[in-house]
């Protein structure tokens, strides 16, 4: 009997201490799974480099908490500098990124045009005349002897946030079965070689042969990457509207009220980049017969003068009057670059520079009227938006890359009067305008 008894109490203590059992684990269970759920609310969207993602798609760039434990509570991780959170914005083409809290706790907008030139020896030789051998012989400066390469060497920073290095094979992916168009000058056509360098040299060699170049032609040049049916296009238009060589009067006329006569072409890009403003301003051996016009029309009247800012605000407007009639806002995004800066003239003559300017006091030289009639134009222009891709400020720092002697060697005899500080070396300075293009386009 005792025997008996002793067991049935050691099977009442065993029956206690397994509901007390069940007790503990049912409590940890619900309280893992509370954890869970607060670990999921905390998740932290953040943007990482496009060179260190390989196999997600950039859409879903997601940093997950790390897992819960049941002893202690999630904290979510320090938060990066200037993360990044995405949002989608009605033109399904583009996304936007916008800028959170940087490290002082305060929301400053993304600024992208705002910041400093970095050194950076590593980023040396992204392309060059050999890897891409359509650039033009003026703008290849390593071709032409230029002993320095320094000037390749600087990556720009935006002072408040962060913008992802150019990539060009997910450029190409994110354009697939798309049309670029690039409008203006030579200064735009610069900014077509450069694009066309960096998307033709990120595919592997063994595909290139899928890709045609066509750029002997100074009127329109294309680029057509047949795995992607994408094609980046040049059309020559240095001041957008009608210039009239051939006048009834027998006068070389600038019709301020009627576009370039190729604009029908233009017509159905997925991306426009335009661009006019030095050819408005040339003067003295810098204007050449094919912008030099006798007299200027507008509303059929003809008139010898009229000065420079509002024949270019004229203009200006005939070209957004064209935009918001022929744009589809929903399919197209469109852009205005900004004035490149010469360095012609006084302590920001190109010749012999070798480093950025770091005078933050420089002045740019174009005219601040004429830089005020397009920056009010397109602050007003909304249907379609029309994005003003503002390198002015970036580039009137980069003296140092420019041509200057090293066109070709005809240019070398007389370095004082034939540098050329208008154009920029390829690679260069415009690589940064299409990175900055590339990130407008699908980050901010």
């Amino acid at each position: 009997m005792k025997l008996s008894s002793a067991i049935n109490s050691k099977c009442k203590s065993m029956r206690i201490g397994t509901i007390f059992c069940c007790i503990i684990l049912l409590f940890l269970y619900q309280n893992n799974q509370n954890l869970k759920i607060s670990a999921t609310k905390n998740t932290i969207i953040v943007f990482t480099p496009l060179n260190q993602t390989k196999k997600s798609p950039i859409s879903s760039m997601i940093l997950a908490p790390p897992k819960p434990s049941i002893l202690s509570t999630f904290t979510p991780p320090p938060p990066y500098l200037n993360p990044i959170n995405r949002v989608r914005v009605a033109n399904p083409n583009v996304s936007v990124y916008k800028p959170g809290k940087d490290n002082v706790g305060e929301n400053k907008k993304c600024d992208m045009f705002d910041g400093k030139w970095v050194y950076k020896p590593e980023e040396f030789g992204k392309y060059d005349h050999i890897k891409c051998p359509f650039i033009e012989e003026k703008m290849s400066c390593r071709k032409n002897g230029r002993p320095d390469l320094d000037y390749e060497k600087w990556r720009w920073e935006p002072n408040h946030c962060h913008i992802p290095l150019f990539n060009g094979r997910e450029m190409l992916k994110r354009l697939r079965n798309k049309r670029v168009i690039i409008v203006g000058d030579s200064l735009n056509r610069n900014m077509w070689e450069s694009l066309s360098c960096l998307l033709y040299t990120s595919v592997p060699r063994s595909r290139r042969m899928r890709i045609q170049v066509h750029s002997k032609f100074r009127d329109y040049k294309v680029l057509k990457a047949k795995d992607y049916n994408t094609t980046v296009e040049f059309h020559w238009s240095p001041l957008l509207i009608k210039f009239d060589e051939n006048h009834k009067s027998g006068k070389k006329v600038l019709v301020l009220d009627k576009l370039s006569s190729n604009s029908k072409l233009w017509k159905g890009a997925d991306v426009m980049v335009f661009n006019s403003g030095h050819w408005w301003t040339h003067k003295g051996k810098f204007r050449t017969k094919s912008c030099r016009w006798d007299l200027f029309q507008y509303k059929g009247q003809l008139m010898e003068k009229m000065a420079t800012h509002r024949a270019y605000d004229k203009g200006m407007k005939t070209w957004a009057k064209w935009i918001q009639e022929n744009v589809d806002p929903v399919k197209t995004t469109v852009f205005f670059r900004s004035i490149s800066t010469n360095h012609n003239v006084g302590k920001g003559w190109c010749y012999n520079s070798t480093r950025p300017v770091t005078d933050e006091l420089y002045e740019n030289a174009f005219p601040k009227l004429m830089a005020n009639v397009i920056e009010s134009l397109i602050t007003k222009m909304n249907k379609p938006k029309v994005n003003y891709l503002n390198i002015t400020k970036l580039s009137k720092y980069r003296n140092d890359a420019h041509p200057s002697i090293y066109r070709n060697k005809k240019w070398k005899i007389f370095p004082t009067q034939y540098a050329d500080c208008s154009h920029w070396c390829l690679p260069g300075l415009p690589d940064t305008w299409n990175r900055l293009l590339y990130a407008s386009l699908f980050f901010t």
